[in-house]
């Protein structure tokens, strides 16, 4: 039961520090406390955990305009940044993680700017059918983080052009292109600025769970700690990962999301396997290409192999996409 809420609002906005900052709230919230988060980032590209950094957007180029691409704990898709939008992340223990209530903050607080916001599919809110923040999940096994951004002024030139979001996944919402998919919330309320969303966020947040805020001081912030955290999230290897030089690549599009294998096949025995996905579901994405490695590379070896993943309701669709994707080919 939550008996205590505090908020934080970042001073930063170089992406790797706030999220830096993210991950140490997450391993410091208290068993009976919610934590708000709120924080902007400067120009950035951030992939979600599972993702092919090298489809995603146009890094070279937004490193050359001054930007940061990063890659983030949380699973879903790639999404721009700048200073026209506002993120948010509450932080839980496990056992009073309240997606229901969560969300329940971010539409009352844009419904108190008298902008007619609803939940829309599996992660979106949206305004007339136009998304304006989209949402995205972490757990550690202990605590949880349910973050998002709340797009009140961005640059939307900046998103379509950073981005390359793949055709059929614009096709399959209906759409021909990114720009058409989101909406700033000045098009609602010509005034709003993000000071008042910020006020309006902490407002909303005390009214749903019939408490006061409280400012979290940062000075209970260990220095040493969190740099070590900024060092992990501004490193090549996190945000890359190992390229390999695959032999094999198998991809699809499902409802679910975007799957990605790439195989280095040698003698006809897996050796090498990578896997990304837009899908939420990080741990189970991650588990895959442990279980193919060694492996024969057929089609009946490696569902064998897959099928010895424990699976629960939200994740056997995902494994059935991916024993789909293997049979095809």
């Amino acid at each position: 039961m939550i008996t205590s809420i505090r908020y934080v609002i970042s001073k930063e906005t170089n992406p790797y520090a706030n999220l830096a900052l993210e991950e140490y709230l997450l391993k410091k919230v208290g068993e009976q406390e919610c934590i708000l988060y709120l924080w902007q980032n400067e120009k950035t590209v951030v992939i979600g955990k599972n993702q092919n950094p090298w489809k995603e957007g146009k890094f070279t180029e937004l490193e050359k305009d001054g930007g940061k691409l990063v890659r983030r704990l949380s699973g879903g898709g790639a999404v721009f940044h700048d200073l026209g939008n506002l993120n948010f992340t509450f932080l839980v223990h496990k056992e009073n993680y309240n997606l229901e209530k969560q969300l329940e903050v971010i539409l009352k607080a844009v419904n108190h700017l008298g902008i007619p916001a609803e939940k829309s599919g599996r992660n979106d809110i949206t305004v007339d059918g136009r998304k304006f923040s989209g949402n995205a999940f972490y757990s550690d096994g202990i605590h949880n983080y349910h973050h998002g951004t709340i797009l009140v002024h961005v640059d939307m030139r900046m998103l379509s052009h950073y981005l390359n979001v793949a055709k059929d996944k614009l096709v399959s919402k209906g759409v021909d292109s990114v720009r058409s998919r989101v909406v700033n919330l000045q098009e609602y309320r010509p005034d709003l600025d993000i000071d008042t969303m910020k006020v309006e966020l902490i407002r909303a947040f005390g009214e749903v769970y019939g408490l006061q805020p409280e400012l979290l001081s940062q000075d209970f912030i260990n220095t040493d700690e969190l740099q070590k955290s900024i060092e992990k999230f501004s490193s090549w290897k996190w945000i890359f990962g190992q390229k390999i030089e695959f032999s094999d690549i198998y991809e699809r599009r499902f409802p679910r999301g975007n799957i990605e294998l790439q195989f280095r096949v040698v003698a006809g025995v897996i050796k090498e396997c990578a896997v990304y996905s837009d899908a939420l579901h990080t741990e189970f994405i991650e588990q895959i290409s442990t279980h193919l490695i060694g492996r024969p590379f057929t089609a009946d070896a490696m569902e064998y192999a897959l099928q010895k993943i424990s699976v629960d309701e939200n994740t056997k669709g995902i494994q059935e996409d991916i024993l789909t994707l293997i049979r095809e080919n």
